[in-house]
């Protein structure tokens, strides 16, 4: 997987029980992954399809890292399918934990906002995902 960005948990990002907000880190995955689809579809024209379901698997306090990895798993004629996971990491160990991960879905449109094909080179690099 690719390390596509690091936040950290700053107090603004903190939800009633002590820990990072689910809506703060839902929007940090999307930005990543969003930013991130652009750049591998080598378009600024992708929008958010599709989240999966999400689970929490661990709470995130103040003061932590967290590191959002990516991964692609489908091009489409005009979607980009891509795991996401985020990785809270202790700064003393190094070691990382699941935070939790989905899958995003983004589109291709044009000026009027319907879907359009991503560019053939970009299908063809990764034509081999669709056949596994």
């Amino acid at each position: 997987m690719e390390k596509l960005t690091i936040k950290l948990c700053l107090t603004q990002d903190i939800g009633v029980h002590g820990n990072l907000f689910g809506g703060n880190m839902l929007a940090w995955l999307d930005e990543a992954a969003a930013t991130w689809a652009c750049s591998v579809c080598k378009n600024p024209n992708m929008v958010t399809a599709k989240i999966d379901e999400m689970i929490f698997e661990r709470p995130v306090k103040i003061g932590e890292q967290v590191i959002i990895y990516g991964e692609v798993k489908r091009v489409g004629k005009s979607s980009i399918t891509v795991y996401i996971e985020a990785r809270k990491k202790d700064f003393y160990s190094g070691e990382e934990e699941l935070v939790c991960s989905t899958f995003f879905t983004f589109v291709r449109i044009d000026s009027n906002g319907r879907s359009i094909a991503i560019d053939d080179t970009v299908r063809e690099k990764y034509a081999h995902l669709s056949k596994s």
